[in-house]
């Protein structure tokens, strides 16, 4: 047992680390990013949106973090492979994905077209699937363990009115980052998951200011909306040493939104 001398607070420092987030172009996948170079990681930010990657590059660049801006389209094996090994050349091997690349489109389930099922599934789960496998395979190769941070959702978990398929795409998420926990265990590759509830975001933010999203609001135990800074301390703690621990577990930060 250690005594009080021996007691280490937490303090995040990924200097030295390299980290990938998928998704980077906006919302919650621009801000993870932001964090990780904040906190010291090299980050190769990566999403379809060319010309938002390098605004973000330079945004990173002006707190004094190194970032790598690189094409990705998640539902395309050949392009997750070319990203990974761009991210390894010009940043170093990959220590840490972020594996956030999603969509959402909001449908009643008799409304759910073959065409819109095969969109969400290809993007939420053969994307998040085929990602993970790729940053898997380079931390198996380098043999030095790795992190990765599959993003969830409430709805892994939570029926969401009108979010059936998306709610179907993220409970997979959830059992395809147990499975990985359990399976690269012994690669010393910690697979966990953050399940985030109703995050204010450039994208939804619009609904919530409606009466529809204020009415929503007011279901919840809290009555008020997640920043996008509320997620940090979870990602940080799953990315770090401090994390260590940790692995095949699926991480619940809603403010008690799905009570």
């Amino acid at each position: 047992m250690g005594d009080a001398t021996e007691i280490r607070l937490p303090e995040y420092d990924l200097s030295g680390k390299v980290a990938l987030v998928t998704g980077a172009t906006s919302g919650l996948g621009r801000r993870f990013a932001l964090v990780l170079a904040k906190a010291g990681a090299k980050v190769a930010i990566t999403g379809r949106r060319v010309e938002r990657l390098s605004d973000l590059k330079s945004e990173i660049e002006a707190i004094g973090g190194t970032a790598a801006a690189i094409t990705l389209d998640v539902t395309d094996t050949q392009s997750i492979a070319d990203c990974v090994a761009e991210t390894e050349a010009k940043l170093g091997p990959l220590d840490i994905l972020i594996n956030n690349a999603g969509m959402n489109v909001q449908a009643l389930p008799a409304d759910v077209t073959p065409g819109g099922f095969d969109t969400m599934f290809d993007t939420n789960v053969r994307g998040a699937f085929f990602m993970a496998q790729a940053a898997g395979r380079s931390m198996m190769a380098r043999g030095q363990g790795g992190r990765i941070v599959n993003i969830a959702s409430i709805g892994a978990h939570t029926v969401l009115p009108g979010l059936t398929i998306y709610c179907m795409t993220k409970a997979a998420v959830a059992m395809m980052t147990r499975s990985l926990g359990k399976e690269w265990a012994r690669h010393q590759i910690n697979v966990n998951a953050m399940c985030p509830g109703f995050i204010e975001t450039e994208l939804n933010s619009e609904w919530f200011q409606s009466e529809g999203g204020q009415k929503q609001i007011k279901t919840w135990p809290r009555r008020r909306l997640g920043l996008e800074e509320d997620l940090d301390g979870t990602l940080l703690l799953l990315v770090s040493d401090h994390g260590r621990f940790i692995t095949g577990s699926l991480f619940t930060v809603d403010d008690g939104q799905s009570l």
